[in-house]
């Protein structure tokens, strides 16, 4: 088992620069092997952003990774979830957003036994 995944998405919008999209909360907490993993139950369509993430309050093993996988299991942040801080919380701009038009599978590893922990992606 590959630890539990929730989510949550909200959509935003501003109506004075026609600007949208998508706030994905993912909360996690890690199986026996410090790895959590689940999938959206819809597909989202717009660019990447930004990474947030936050430790629980049972909070994961330091350097720990977070990866935003598409359905062909392609790591959409390209490395930029890796190592994450175990007390901090941690938001990361990514300089060439991705590009999405499929299902979001948050896939943490490398978190220690039973921690937990929040991922939100941001998607315009």
């Amino acid at each position: 088992m590959a630890g539990t995944v929730t989510y949550t998405p909200e959509t935003w919008g501003d109506r004075y620069t026609n600007r949208h999209g998508y706030k994905v909360t993912f909360t996690w907490t890690s199986n026996g092997s410090g790895v959590a993993s689940g999938t959206t139950d819809e597909a989202y369509t717009g660019l990447i952003r930004t990474l947030i993430t936050n430790p629980g309050s049972t909070a994961p093993t330091d350097d720990y990774d977070v990866e935003i996988r598409d359905s062909n299991g392609a790591d959409l942040l390209v490395g930029s979830g890796a190592d994450r801080d175990q007390t901090n919380s941690e938001a990361v701009n990514l300089s060439a957003p991705a590009l999405v038009n499929d299902t979001l599978t948050l896939y943490v590893s490398g978190a220690g036994d039973s921690k937990q922990g929040v991922a939100i992606v941001m998607i315009e």
